[in-house]
């Protein structure tokens, strides 16, 4: 969505996206991208207590970032040198930390911008050196600001689809996207790796006579699909998507979101109005995300079925109440812009 935003304002830019993880290789990238591990939920209990030992225990995280520092340098140089970039733009938290570490060494001499996609949790997100944060949560600042307090912070808008920049009708959206007019619209997301209870999640909006619809997001995962069609197919209420573009005419449509790790997802739902609820996967930095959900009162969170229930009966009953001022937020592409032109000195 940034490079869209980017080419929009200055057609003759010269966008290239490089996956640092992808071209790292290696090691490097059979642990990070893993994620079948992830949707297994046996193994939630040794993924947060991996997390709080890599980034929690002071120690131990100044070790893994000097080695990951170490182990990425060469990757990092080399993209920038290929590429010879007027600004390089992070928006995975490792690739930042790392630009972050060689910007403060000054082996890297254009500016570095982090476009950050959580609420909270920001040990790699942010990093002093970094030049600009993007953040899409104004409340995210603070957190940001404490890592980083000598780096320009903006709550930006730009970092998903253009369309929730201006406002949309709830009536309109049903219509387009061929939902009942009448009843409560639920989604139920697992995010990108399709983790956490979905099963449960759907099986409990069920059971509330109010749900006309639950739309379900599955992603571009095959299996996911599949395992969910196995048990839901026959259910007129439930309907299972793949990969949609219609984000933004989803979640004007919907009246909660249930979803399982944070980030955009959550976001798209606040600014149209739909009532999002954390549920599933309240592991690791999804865990501090949900403390923060709950303190500024952006999201309901459900520890189990239970309170899951009593979440989606209370967005069910309240009233839709849209954020339009996420659209009036300066743009990430102008901010981007606008850095590039200026000076590259440290």
């Amino acid at each position: 969505m940034i490079r869209d935003g980017v080419l929009a304002a200055r057609p003759d830019a010269v966008v290239e996206i490089r996956d640092a993880v992808a071209e790292a290789g290696g090691v490097v990238q059979k642990l990070v991208g893993q994620a079948a591990p992830l949707q297994k939920r046996w193994l939630n209990w040794f993924f947060d207590v991996e997390y709080w030992l890599l980034f929690r225990v002071a120690p131990i995280l100044a070790f893994i970032q000097w080695l990951g520092t170490r182990i990425a340098r060469p990757t990092a140089l080399r993209l920038i040198a290929e590429s010879q970039p007027d600004v390089v733009v992070s928006s995975y938290p490792g690739t930042t930390e790392v630009l972050g570490r060689l910007r403060q060494r000054g082996e890297v001499r254009v500016p570095v911008v982090s476009a950050i996609t959580d609420l909270a949790a920001m040990r790699m997100w942010a990093h002093p050196a970094v030049d600009l944060h993007l953040i899409t949560h104004a409340e995210s600042a603070e957190e940001v600001r404490a890592i980083a307090p000598h780096s320009r912070t903006v709550w930006a808008r730009g970092m998903t689809s253009p369309a929730f920049d201006l406002p949309l009708d709830e009536t309109a959206a049903r219509d387009a996207l061929d939902l009942p007019a009448e009843g409560g619209i639920v989604i139920v997301s697992g995010g990108g790796w399709g983790v956490g209870d979905i099963a449960g999640a759907i099986a409990t909006a069920l059971a509330i006579d109010d749900v006309a619809v639950v739309v379900v997001l599955c992603g571009r995962s095959a299996s996911l699909k599949a395992r969910l069609d196995a048990r839901f197919g026959g259910e007129e209420r439930v309907q299972l998507w793949g990969f949609t573009d219609r984000m933004s005419e989803l979640m004007g449509a919907a009246d909660a979101l249930v979803h399982s790790t944070a980030g955009l997802t959550v976001l798209e739902a606040w600014i149209r109005g739909c009532r999002p609820i954390s549920y599933g996967w309240g592991v690791a930095h999804i865990r501090l995300n949900n403390q923060a959900f709950e303190r500024f009162g952006i999201a309901d969170v459900a520890p189990n079925r239970a309170a899951l229930r009593r979440a989606l009966e209370r967005a069910l009953a309240q009233t839709r109440v849209p954020h339009p001022e996420y659209g009036a937020q300066p743009s990430a592409a102008d901010e981007i812009l606008a850095l590039a032109s200026s000076d590259h000195s440290p």
